[in-house]
């Protein structure tokens, strides 16, 4: 079955995230598309208000109300549907906007307000743009609140990449066969804090298991060609190379591990990355819990990506 783009809206209470998605929803009706919207509410929502025909029906124990007239249709169920159930009703579409679902597992527009003093639900770079009144510098596209026919084109430029979900809403790997292959580099990095007797072990190679660094190291190179394993909707990609570094902060008592992925593809190399640094840091755990229980991994991240639809980033602060 072919893939219906599903773009979410993701934003705390009070940011106008509704008004942007249904100024999107016009801007994409007047390109010709067919929008199919879907909205989650925490709340006991009023839809068919007492009095009403359809709220005398549900009151008197019917378990589904359908009301319909020549022009529209409306559904009530006396229950509640999962993201996929929703998904797989507005599946008539050529993209579904989606709001309420900051962890829905698909590409989403963050709706940030600074007034409201609560930032974004999830990290700036986990979205595919943002709507804000300023700030930044942004590591993604960033459109003003009246910049919605822009946004809108950014969409539309953009929609094959949106999803992976398919009309019924099952999980489907992307389709990247359309676009041409160019130069993607990315650097994760993350941090395994330890004690002092874990510390002077791992630097003078006196942990039983061997030389944590370098099994570390190789962990590393091994977690990144076993990601696709791993991710579910993760490309197999032909990486060029993998380059692990591993180094002791000694006023931290940590040890700083850096994943840096390289290939030539049609699909960006964050994931082997991230996942290089994670299988790092999970063996210097291993190598080490014979002597410390209680280390603590932290602080994994996006240093660096280059290549691909949505632009460069560099993380502020981090060197390169």
């Amino acid at each position: 079955m072919e893939g219906i783009p599903v773009l979410g809206f993701a934003a705390w209470s009070g940011t106008g995230k509704t008004t942007v998605m249904e100024r999107t929803i016009a801007a994409l009706r007047r390109r010709g598309l067919r929008v199919a919207a879907v909205k989650h509410d925490g709340h006991d929502f009023e839809m068919d208000r007492p009095g009403k025909d359809s709220w005398r029906f549900a009151q008197a124990g019917a378990c589904r109300v359908v009301v319909g007239s020549e022009r529209r249709t409306a559904l009530v169920e006396g229950r509640g549907r999962t993201l996929p159930e929703l998904l797989e009703l507005a599946g008539e579409a050529d993209i579904i906007l989606v709001e309420g679902y900051k962890a829905g597992g698909f590409s989403q527009i963050g709706v940030c307000r600074r007034e409201t003093g609560k930032g974004l639900p999830l990290p700036p770079e986990d979205y595919v743009a943002v709507v804000a009144d300023g700030g930044g510098p942004w590591p993604v596209p960033r459109f003003g609140y009246d910049q919605i026919e822009e946004l809108t084109d950014h969409i539309m430029e953009h929609r094959n990449e949106l999803t992976h979900f398919d009309a019924r809403g099952r999980a489907r790997m992307v389709d990247v066969g359309d676009k041409e292959p160019t130069r993607r580099t990315a650097v994760a990095a993350v941090r395994v804090l330890v004690n002092d007797e874990t510390f002077r072990l791992i630097q003078t190679g006196g942990m039983k298991k061997g030389d944590v660094l370098t099994v570390a190291q190789i962990a590393g190179v091994m977690g990144a060609k076993r990601t696709p394993e791993l991710i579910p909707m993760c490309h197999p990609i032909l990486m060029d190379g993998v380059d692990m570094e591993l180094t002791l902060d000694e006023e931290r008592r940590s040890v700083e591990i850096r994943a840096a992925v390289t290939c030539q593809g049609r699909t960006g190399v964050e994931m082997e990355a991230l996942t290089a640094a994670s299988a790092a840091a999970l063996t210097v755990y291993d190598m080490c819990k014979a002597v410390q229980r209680d280390m603590v991994i932290t602080d994994l991240r996006l240093v660096r990506k280059t290549g691909g639809v949505h632009g460069d980033l560099i993380r502020e602060g981090e060197l390169a």
